[in-house]
């Protein structure tokens, strides 16, 4: 059997459109007992999928756990890219048993939803399998998760893969959404939050146009 190449995009890869982003409880009370990944780099990883959905105009839901009572407000470096959307507060575990983000989930109709937060074996874990089960694709950003301990993130991850949950990483996650230079309506703002964010892969921007004109694919 012959299998011809083509150039079009896997079905598997997200675009802005197929799907909505669900950013969960990126908030104080909730960071301070996150122990599996560094609160500076996870605050920087949900920046880039705030300003990666601002970019792209992904339909985004912010939700809150116990907002004014316990948790606190969330993370600037989410809100401040998306200061129009509403916080849905809740007091659910699991924001797929909170009617407000149901109705809203329900309201922008996509069939795949990418999940990010805090913490990984509970708020997010809760979604991601209520969600599969209910037939939608799910995804979740690994490195803009994070739980009391590595191992309850790591086994929180490898429950979500078993159900058949997609891990991805935050500036993958960018980067996807871009997946080509020559995409010039995009192109300065997604190279513009990489040079914010993007670590070391930023600064080699920053490096290459600063010392030699270069830019990615020619642009």
């Amino acid at each position: 059997m012959t299998i011809t190449a083509t150039t079009a995009a896997g079905k598997s890869l997200l675009t802005p459109t197929d799907h909505t982003l669900l950013m969960i409880d990126f908030q104080s009370q909730m960071a301070f007992a996150t122990r599996s990944i560094d609160l500076t780099l996870l605050r920087t990883n949900a920046g880039i999928l705030a300003n990666a959905a601002k970019v792209f105009g992904v339909s985004t839901i912010l939700t809150t756990v116990a907002e004014k009572s316990f948790s606190g407000p969330m993370f600037d470096e989410v809100t401040a890219p998306l200061p129009d959307l509403p916080l849905l507060d809740r007091t659910t575990m699991n924001c797929w048993e909170d009617a407000a983000v149901v109705a809203e989930v329900n309201r922008i109709g996509k069939p795949r939803v990418v999940l990010a937060g805090l913490w990984t074996g509970v708020c997010i874990v809760g979604p991601a399998a209520t969600a599969i089960d209910q037939g939608f694709e799910v995804y979740f950003i690994a490195d803009a998760c994070g739980d009391v301990t590595d191992e309850a993130h790591e086994r929180a991850c490898q429950r979500m893969i078993q159900l058949g949950a997609v891990p991805m990483t935050s500036l993958q996650y960018l980067l996807e959404l871009q997946r080509d230079w020559a995409r010039g309506e995009t192109y300065d703002a997604t190279t513009g939050v990489a040079r914010t964010l993007a670590g070391g892969y930023g600064l080699g921007i920053i490096y290459a146009r600063s010392m030699f004109g270069a830019s990615e694919g020619g642009h």
